[in-house]
This record gives structure tokens, sequence and C-alpha cells, in this order.
């Protein structure tokens, strides 16, 4: 089977292998911390010292570990694939562009930018930001928050993304637990095109039922084999 446009969907899963921390699963980020309180707009106008110091904790922690396997190999993937790759991430971290990819969207933001509340301009942070930060813009000071979607707002790129579902023959989801829309129904909209959807996890989730084609096991064994079959197709 050959495709000639591939969207690739990567949650937790991927980056987990390479010890980022999960937010999701058993003993991860929200079941020791009230997500109401560090990853809402409401949580950040209570006290954004304390979301503040949240997400520099997390930003830090992106200087000690590194792209594994699977990130590369959808980098090498992207590079010698014939036809069009659009990686589609609900991580925050920067691995995937770390390890080579070019075309990616982060639909939940990224943990190495910032936005200012009062113009609204986004630039590149990698170290800790504070309330006495001000915009190198507009010069407001206290403004700046974390470039992440927080819960009840909408994501990122979606009019991109539903663009490129909509024009894709291959859907892959690597990684990710199907839990959280608008990214659980990616499925549901590459497979009403009539695109093949290809599962890679290591655990069974909610839309297994869903895809054409489910494997499980570790992100970092089962990316390689299957990019690999993917370029001898």
């Amino acid at each position: 089977m050959s495709f000639s446009s591939i969207v690739i969907l990567t949650g937790a899963g991927i980056s987990a292998e390479s010890g980022v921390d999960t937010f999701r699963d058993k003993g991860g980020i929200w079941s020791k911390v009230d997500l109401q309180d560090v990853a809402t707009p409401q949580g950040f106008k209570r006290d954004p010292e304390r979301v503040h110091a949240f997400y520099n904790d997390r930003r830090a922690g992106l200087k000690t570990v590194q792209p594994n396997a699977a990130h590369r190999t959808l980098a090498r993937l992207e590079a010698e694939f014939r036809g069009s790759v659009l990686v589609i991430t609900q991580n925050i971290d920067n691995l995937h562009e770390r390890a080579g990819t070019k075309h990616l969207l982060h639909m939940h933001g990224e943990l190495t930018k910032v936005f200012c509340t009062k113009c609204g301009t986004h630039r590149d942070e990698h170290g800790d930001l504070t309330t006495f930060d001000y915009c190198s813009h507009c010069g407001a000071t206290g403004t700046l928050r974390p470039d992440i979607v927080w819960f009840g707002e909408m994501p990122y790129h979606m009019d991109e993304i539903h663009e490129a579902l909509h024009r894709c023959d291959l859907f892959i989801a690597i990684g990710t637990s199907g839990s959280v829309y608008p990214a659980a129904g990616f499925v549901e909209e590459a497979h009403a095109i009539g695109a093949h959807t290809v599962e890679l996890n290591l655990e069974p989730t909610e839309h297994d039922s869903a895809f054409d084609e489910v494997r499980r096991g570790r992100a970092t064994e089962l990316v390689p084999a299957y990019v690999e079959e993917l370029l001898l197709s």
C-alpha cells in the first residue's frame, strides 16, 4: 500500500520514553497538581506566580531530555518520503523540532514560547518567566504568560489541521490516549475521507476500534519499524 499525504498525531507517549513527564497517566502531573490551578486562565488570574513557577520547572526540564528514536525517525520520514508529511503534536515540549522535524504544528502551544495578554505578541522564551517581566513589543509589565493552550481555550492551527486531514491518505496516531478532543476526533475525520488509519500505542485506547490498523508496543520500537515499511513501499 502506497501513500502520498501523511498526517501524524503525536501525544505524551512519544516523549515519555525521553523522560518527559506525562499529564494523564497514572502518577502523571495531573495526579500531583490541580489542573485548575495551573492550566486555566482563571488559575493564572488568581495566582500568576504559581503558574509561572510550574511552567518554569517544565521549561527547565527540557534541558535534561533528548529526542528519542521515535522523534528522530519521524524527522527521517519527513526528509525521505516522496509525498507530504505533517506532524501535529499535542505535546508542548520541543523534542520534535530538536530531532529535525520541520513541518510541525503544536496544537496545544509550546513551553519555549510566551505571549503578551495585552498586545498578543508571541516570542521565544527559554528561561524563567515572572510577573515582573515586560513585553518587549508593547512595554507592559506582568502581562506575559506561557504560550500554552489551557483548558477552556481553543487549540492552535485548527483550520490548517482540518485541511490536512481532509487531503491525507494516511493518518497515524502515536502515543496518544485518544481521550482529549478535538484531537480524539481526528481519526474519524481522516477515516471519513477514505484515509488509512493507524494507531501505534503502548496501551489500548478508547478509540482502538476507529483505526484500520493497531500496533502495540513502545514508540521507540514501533515508529522506526513502521516508518521503514513506509519508505520501502
